[in-house]
């Protein structure tokens, strides 16, 4: 079997991959610095933020994810919220099968425990504070942070926003670099966004995509306003995680999707970071 052109093509002759993946980074409009790699001779970083890669030497992400990963958390939450009124529950024959096998039928009204996984960002390390979702918090009686170094604290709400579905944690203080709020006023259609969160609790994972739409209303009865929407993959378990720029700033805080079963079709939203920066504003005037 042939090898492939691509599998086999030395170093020296990789300008064109690696200017093809350069070009489509400089349609985001940053600014280039005046770093370059000696052997391609392609600027190593883009508005301050790495983009080649220094074990392959192709263009890369990874060094920005280096940098930015460790200030996004995985959120755990128990709740307690009342049993729905099933149908089951009100059917004689189907409470005649429990009672045959000496099954107990829940009743209504009963309380059922629940956990739920999510996202979170440090945005102030030094005081511990902690912006998600308030959605996710809903009726929680615990909610555990986990940092990206698996270190783990219980967390203490401190308020929420719920026109803007963000909410504010506070940890004990860590030594982590907080992620920045970027201006999603900036933000125009075709712009390269990444989602990094913690979907179906698979652990910390990041996606990649296009700004789809801004300013897009009608999501969830309207009641979040207006949203980015992107076609980096969205799940369930992303929500309060960041969706951020090529300058590893937090454009937007990643809160909704649509798609059949709850997975993810390319079809997501996040809070703009300007409203998530007011709704932080506004929690921390009233402590």
């Amino acid at each position: 079997m042939k090898s492939s052109t691509a599998a086999t093509l030395p170093r020296r002759k990789t300008g064109l991959i690696a200017t093809s993946a350069f070009i489509a980074l400089l349609a985001t409009g940053c600014a280039i610095s005046p770093n370059t790699d000696r052997e391609s001779g392609l600027p190593t970083t883009i508005a301050g933020a790495p983009v080649l890669g220094t074990a392959s030497g192709f263009p890369s992400l990874a060094p920005l994810m280096r940098r930015v990963t460790p200030a996004v958390v995985n959120i755990s939450v128990k709740s307690e919220v009342p049993m729905e009124d099933h149908p089951f529950l009100r059917d004689p024959e189907f409470r005649a099968f429990l009672d045959r096998f000496g099954l107990p039928a829940p009743e209504e009204g009963e309380i059922e425990q629940r956990q739920s996984v999510g996202s979170g960002i440090i945005v102030d390390a030094a005081r511990g504070y902690v912006m998600t979702n308030d959605h996710l918090l809903r009726n929680a009686t615990e909610i555990r942070v986990t940092l990206k170094d698996r270190r783990s604290f219980r967390a203490r709400r401190l308020g929420s926003d719920g026109a803007s579905d963000i909410a504010i944690l506070e940890i004990p203080p860590v030594d982590v670099r907080p992620l920045k709020l970027g201006d999603s006023d900036r933000l125009e259609v075709g712009d390269f966004v990444i989602a990094i969160g913690n979907p179906f609790g698979l652990g910390q994972t990041v996606t990649s995509g296009i700004v789809s739409a801004v300013g897009r209303s009608g999501i969830a009865g309207n009641r979040l306003g207006e949203l980015i929407q992107t076609d980096a993959s969205i799940n369930p378990g992303n929500s309060g995680g960041p969706l951020i720029n090529l300058a590893g700033e937090v454009v937007g805080i990643n809160t909704a999707l649509i798609g059949p079963n709850g997975g993810n079709v390319g079809i997501g939203f996040a809070v703009p970071s300007n409203r998530a920066r007011v709704a932080l504003d506004h929690v921390m005037r009233g402590r």
